[in-house]
């Protein structure tokens, strides 16, 4: 991994299986310690840069949000060296002025999750705890921001994006009470990547792609797998532009603050570092590690 250069990650969700502009492709199988990514891995060049990119859901959507193997597609990622990762999601909006094929850039999370594994790459003798109360890259957001301003797409920078459980949608009930609390879009599957994320050392930003009204709004039909559907094929070709288009501007070297997360988040001795979380970990805590290691 050392003599990779640093690439950027891309994460495909519902409706984006892949970048037709990536020059160069190969494919990846990557073995983790956490089990099997979602799919093969696709790597290629992209305005010069090394790009990966990723469907979460499995090309042809066959891994709902509570099966898919958060820890093995970061993990992944970060082991080709991925320094950024663009995550692409399908959302509800939860407030008016959030319409369909709108993006939405989130920079909160709120954690409405309860029977998920434990989304840490952490334990077997290393703890750490990563500071997480600003989840999202600002660096990334804003450029993504920058971006989808010089296309002419009509983007929202900011906002708090409710992770729940699913595979189903929410009741009108749950729905009413995100959208009274103040809460900009709903969807199941970013808060463990960006968890994972931070974990790893990657700046991690969220593209948040409006399908629908949730279940809040009455005047307009309840959210469905068919009216998300209707929206998928812009919603994807909208994202491609922009993550063409932001590729370029996202800088060669990985010094933002996400780059050094574990800086002030490891707490346990590293004489007591146990040498097969060592190895388990070591695509993440290589900078830590004498060069014999």
């Amino acid at each position: 991994m050392s003599d990779q250069v640093p690439a950027i990650g891309v994460i495909g969700g519902s409706g984006l299986y892949e970048i037709e502009e990536l020059r160069d492709a190969t494919e990846h199988n990557v073995d983790t310690p956490f089990g099997s990514p979602s799919d093969i891995l696709v790597g290629g060049k992209l305005s010069g840069r090394q790009v990966y990119f990723l469907p979460r859901h499995g090309r042809g959507h066959r891994i709902l949000p509570h099966e898919i193997n958060y820890r093995a597609n970061i993990y992944a990622l970060r082991s080709l060296n991925v320094r950024w990762i663009i995550s692409v999601a399908a959302v509800g909006s939860l407030q008016e002025k959030y319409a369909p094929r709108d993006v939405v850039l989130p920079s909160q999370f709120y954690d409405r999750t309860s029977q998920r594994a434990i989304h840490t790459f952490f334990g077997n003798g290393i703890a750490a705890h990563v500071a997480f109360a600003e989840p999202i890259s600002a660096n990334l957001r804003n450029l993504l921001a920058e971006s989808a301003r010089s296309l002419g797409v009509t983007v929202h920078n900011g906002g708090t994006y409710v992770n729940m459980d699913g595979p189903a949608f929410s009741t009108r009930a749950e729905s009413e009470f995100n959208h009274r609390n103040g809460f900009d879009v709903i969807a199941m599957t970013n808060l463990p990547e960006a968890k994972l994320a931070r974990e790893a050392e990657i700046a991690f930003a969220t593209m948040a792609m409006i399908t629908d009204y949730d279940s809040w709004k009455v005047e307009e039909e309840a959210v469905s797998a068919e009216i998300v559907l209707s929206h998928l094929v812009a919603n994807a070709e909208t994202a491609r532009r922009v993550i063409v288009d932001v590729i370029p501007r996202i800088p060669p070297e990985p010094n933002w603050p996400e780059h050094f997360a574990l800086d002030t988040a490891l707490v346990t001795d590293r004489k007591l570092w146990p040498q097969a979380t060592v190895e388990k970990l070591k695509p993440i805590l290589r900078r830590f590690l004498p060069a014999t290691r």
